[in-house]
């Protein structure tokens, strides 16, 4: 602009200047000045092309960083769906398998509402409640290919203050290093999970059905049921499986007419006198079918003056299991049967509450399930199962002599509902459950609402 400016000076200051001449110069300048004009406009689409460029770079460059992003996170945290279940564990405690290296973070949790509807005339007193029964975090760290830690933190009952009548804890459900050595034989060694039954290493609330777990994987094998120890585990050939470990043994001196549940330790400085020796065969011949047993023995007296003796109290608790799905239909049984010497002395040093102690306990369950969702929407990804579950099972199965069993403890269940997972990570569960058990003694039956998730 500053040249077309002194170009007009000079038409007016030049002296001698024909007016055909300032007519031609005044033609040249207006060309000129249109000639700046579409350069000035020309530069300023290229300015706000540069921008657009800039804007659509910086664009991509965010796009580029986040999709890094969550394949940096996704190799550490893979979602449920991608996590392939590993050596009995179930999806969300198996993710540190999954990561190719550092930190892997799962979760779970449920909470349930329960209504008591009858037989409570026995005296139990059962009240209508809600519990948000557990919070439970995974935290396992990859080291390198062969050396990892997986751990799962429990909170129970949603408080663990003292002054709360049934307050809940903080407990280590297991915390163990693996070494990854070959496909067929790896060792295992910290706090570990019984390899016992089906729910007592896969206990996320998606992968069972019913709002509590069953009683027998419960009362007769006591889940959760984890102890330290150490041991082998891998597959022997395609589809076989097994986990062996020696680990702390249970306290006698604590068993009760209710079974073994109160003689668990948890890993809680553990008396190791009579350490006990645990084994699991699984065998998967198809996708859709999978059985095996499992065994545990040893001595549980622990060294323990119990009454006016140390009873060895040697104890063998075993169980056979299998699942099978296909399609919409899923079926599970188990069976477990436990011996306990020493019943007699056992008995007599436990308190008037806890008599017997039983010197043979057993039970047994059989259920199925079918998801109808996709009868009613084909295509859905959505689930939708009603359930039935029946058990039998009797902590007083056979008692030393002189001894008279209680019979309340004798059961049959009925358990009939429904769970339904809107995706795969949450499930809502409604179930009724009704107990048919012997002796003056009722066990009141219950409606019950819960709900689970993992990730």
């Amino acid at each position: 602009m500053k040249r077309v400016w002194f170009a007009m000076m000079l038409i007016f200051l030049l002296p001698g200047v024909s007016f055909s001449q300032q007519s031609d110069t005044a033609g040249e300048i207006r060309e000129l000045r249109d000639k700046l004009e579409r350069l000035e406009k020309k530069m300023g689409e290229e300015e706000v092309k540069r921008k657009e460029q800039a804007e659509e770079q910086e664009r991509k460059t965010k796009t580029l960083a986040e999709e890094l992003e969550k394949k940096r996170l996704e190799e550490y945290i893979p979602s449920l769906a991608e996590v392939k279940p590993k050596y009995g564990l179930g999806p969300a405690a198996s993710k540190v398998y999954s990561v190719t290296r550092g930190l892997s973070i799962a979760a779970y949790g449920e909470g349930n509402y329960r209504k008591f509807v009858s037989d409570t005339s026995g005296g139990l007193g059962n009240k209508d409640q809600a519990d948000f029964l557990r919070l439970v975090t995974y935290i396992g760290y990859k080291f390198n290919d062969w050396i990892l830690l997986n751990s799962e933190i429990e909170y129970e009952h949603a408080s663990t203050s003292t002054g709360t009548s049934g307050a809940g804890e903080v407990s280590v459900e297991f915390a163990y290093l693996d070494f990854l050595l070959s496909k067929y034989a790896n060792t295992r060694v910290g706090m570990v999970l019984a390899p016992m039954g089906i729910l007592n290493e896969v206990h996320e609330p998606i992968t069972y059905h019913g709002v509590l777990r069953p009683d027998v994987e419960t009362l007769i094998l006591p889940s959760t049921w984890r102890g330290n120890g150490a041991g082998l585990f891998g597959e022997i050939l395609p589809g076989l499986t097994y986990r062996t470990y020696i680990m702390e043994g249970l306290r006698a001196k604590n068993f009760t007419n209710a079974g073994l549940r109160s003689g668990r330790q948890k890993g809680n400085r553990a008396l190791f006198e009579d350490p006990s020796w645990t084994a699991r065969l699984d065998y998967t011949p198809i996708p859709q079918l999978s059985f095996g047993g499992s065994i545990f023995m040893g001595n549980q007296g622990q060294n323990e003056t119990i009454g006016s003796s140390k009873p060895d109290a040697f104890t063998t608790l075993w169980d056979l299991h299998g699942q099978f799905r296909h399609r919409g239909l899923e079926l599970r049984a188990l069976g477990a049967w436990g011996r306990i010497d020493d019943a007699a002395t056992l008995s007599s040093a436990a308190s008037s509450s806890s008599r017997p102690v039983a010197s043979r306990i057993y039970g047994w369950y059989l259920e199925g399930a079918y998801d109808i969702l996709p009868l009613l929407r084909p295509g859905t990804t959505q689930y939708l199962a009603p359930f039935f579950r029946f058990e039998r099972y009797n902590t007083q199965a056979e008692v030393p002599s002189g001894f008279a069993p209680d019979r309340s403890k004798d059961r049959k269940l009925y358990t009939v509902g429904i769970s339904y997972k809107p995706i795969l990570n949450v499930v809502l569960k409604m179930d009724y459950r009704n107990y048919d058990a012997k002796g003056p003694t009722r066990v009141a039956d219950e409606w019950a609402l819960g709900i689970g998730f993992a990730f």
